[in-house]
This record gives C-alpha cells, structure tokens and sequence, in this order.
C-alpha cells in the first residue's frame, strides 16, 4: 500500500512538472505547434518577390499545412494549393519553365516560387495590402475586386466579416492568425 502511495506521489510530482515546464517553454511548445518547413526556399522565394517570408507560410500553413502531393476537391495542387490554370498564367507571365501538375503537385521547391511569385502579384496589384492580397488569393482578384468597388468590403482586417463568401472569410483570418503566430515565434526568420 506505501509502493502505491509512493507511486502516485511521483507521478503527482513528475504531472504537475510537465505542467510547469509547458507553461515556462510556451515558446518550445508553440514552435512545436507551429513549425515552418521548407524554411530556406520559403525564404528564397519571399525574398526574391519581395514578400514577408512569414506570410508565405502562413499561405503554406492554411493551405496544406507543409505537405507535398496535395490536391484539393476543386482541384487546387501542391503546397501552395494552386490552379494549374493559374499556375500555367504565373509560369507564363514570370518566364518560369514549364512547370506540369505533378512537379506543382509533388515538388516544394516548385510550388512554393509560383505560389509566391502569385501572392507577390497579388500584392503589388492591390497596393500591397496584405489583407486583400490574402482574400485575392483565395477568391480570385477579379471577386475582390468587385467588392472592393461596390464597397461590399473595404479591404480591412477589422472588417473580414463583410467579405461576402464565408470560405474566404475564414481563410484570411486563418492566414493573418498564423501570419501573426510565425512573426513573434520567428523574428528572424
């Protein structure tokens, strides 16, 4: 009966240490929540079109969460979750070579420089407002663009509730949370 009463005691002990070490290394635990694969074509590629590395991965982080071979019901591929008809106006406009749907679909390298080169253009187009770059990506320039006109929306983070379709509602307050999550948890990166 004392082995028992030991036993417990230690467990009791070894718990609320666990407990303590996950509220003293929040930051280990959130870096373990909230890793950044493909960290040096991430950064490449942000920095080649003049994008904050931590948005492309919060992109990457909404979209398919860092794994490769990704296609989704509409038929979004890779990392990035491109259209291959966007993906082949991107590798037509950049110059890129030619880039098929396996390579979008299995290659990190690959997917990450034309999902970027897109955000980039995105960015540039809407006066490098990220919010709105972030709901173009998801909805397509040409519906954010409409909104933004009739005044449906005003580009704002503090106004995402207006944004008409609910799936891009929620995408950019995923990305912009997971935007915010990677800045403080990799200042450096």
């Amino acid at each position: 009966m004392k082995n028992i009463l030991l036993k417990k005691r230690f467990l009791l002990i070894v718990l609320l240490g666990l407990i303590a070490i996950l509220f003293f290394k929040s930051d280990w635990l959130a870096s373990f929540m909230y890793p950044i694969h493909y960290k040096d074509d991430i950064r490449a590629s942000a920095l080649t079109y003049g994008l904050e590395p931590h948005l492309v991965a919060a992109i990457i982080r909404a979209e398919s969460n860092f794994k490769t071979g990704r296609e989704s019901k509409k038929g979004a591929l890779g990392l990035m979750q491109l259209m291959p008809s966007t993906a082949e106006w991107v590798v037509q406009k950049a110059g890129f070579e030619a880039v098929d749907d396996y390579k979008l679909r299995h290659r990190a390298d690959v997917s990450i420089e034309v999902g970027t080169w897109y955000l980039s253009s995105l960015h540039k187009q809407f006066d490098q407002n990220v919010v709105v770059a972030v709901a173009a990506y998801n909805a397509g320039p040409g519906n954010v663009r409409k909104w933004l006109d009739s005044g449906s929306w005003n580009g704002e983070m503090d106004t995402v509730k207006d944004i008409p379709f609910g799936e891009t509602r929620h995408y950019v307050q995923r990305v912009i949370y997971y935007y915010n999550k990677y800045r403080n948890l990799y200042p450096s990166f």
